[in-house]
């Protein structure tokens, strides 16, 4: 391995400590107390807590989705997702993923407070997983929200730095928060986007089906008592 070769591991193996280092401004925990109050949302060996939707109603999704050791696979094809089965309304997430660097780049999402019909794609707001682009947002059947409008075209709304991603084949860090009426993406502790005025529901999370094969691991989410009055999950 050449010396930028190394220097690229390091500034990417550095990012990824920053994001697990991540500080946690947000009021959060359960009825308890318990401040940190994480929960585990991803089985070690099933899609336990999880419901499929797949574009082709005849398509077997065990040929999509499988979980094996706390690792979650997409092979990509076909396209749909996977969503919670429990609805939350204002949360903290956090999830890794990576793509394969022998089957290059790819695309995928989390949607978050996904709306009850099941379509291609379901009403929701969109934080982007694309290489590249993670940390953008799509605005999926017009979901009431607000972005910065300079930097937004259309449904979409990109990221607000440069791009924090570490290369392909290395996991990276998703911090999501959703509380109230704001929405902010972190991407390897990097703040991204901030979406605001978004409506104030409940909803599924659901991870795209997309095309590419990529993987998860670490999915975990607490209930926010904040800014959102503390409704939590539902």
């Amino acid at each position: 391995m050449n010396f930028l070769s190394r220097l690229s591991v390091c500034v990417a193996l550095s990012a990824v400590a920053s994001g697990c280092a991540a500080k946690y401004p947000y009021p959060g925990g359960d009825a308890a107390g318990d401040a940190d109050a994480w929960t585990t949302i991803l089985a070690r060996q099933d899609l336990a807590g999880w419901k499929p939707f797949m574009k082709d109603a005849k398509a077997d999704p065990a040929s999509t989705w499988s979980v094996k050791d706390g690792v979650l696979t997409c092979t990509g094809n076909p396209v749909g997702y996977i969503a919670t089965e429990m609805t939350y309304t204002d949360y903290e997430l956090e999830l890794e993923w990576r793509f394969d660097p022998k089957k290059g780049p790819g695309n995928g999402g989390v949607l978050l407070r996904v709306q009850n019909n099941d379509e291609i794609w379901p009403k929701s707001i969109e934080a982007q997983l694309e290489s590249g682009n993670a940390g953008d947002f799509w605005n999926i059947g017009n979901f009431p929200a607000k972005m910065d409008a300079a930097r937004t075209d259309g449904r979409h709304t990109v990221r607000m730095g440069k791009c924090s991603e570490t290369p392909l084949g290395l996991w990276n860090r998703y911090r999501i928060v959703v509380d109230g009426t704001r929405i902010e993406l972190y991407v390897n502790g990097e703040l991204q986007n901030v979406a605001t005025d978004v409506e104030h529901v409940g909803g599924r999370i659901a991870l795209q089906s997309e095309g590419a094969y990529m993987q998860f691991r670490n999915i975990r989410i607490r209930p926010l008592l904040g800014k959102g009055n503390g409704r939590g999950f539902e």
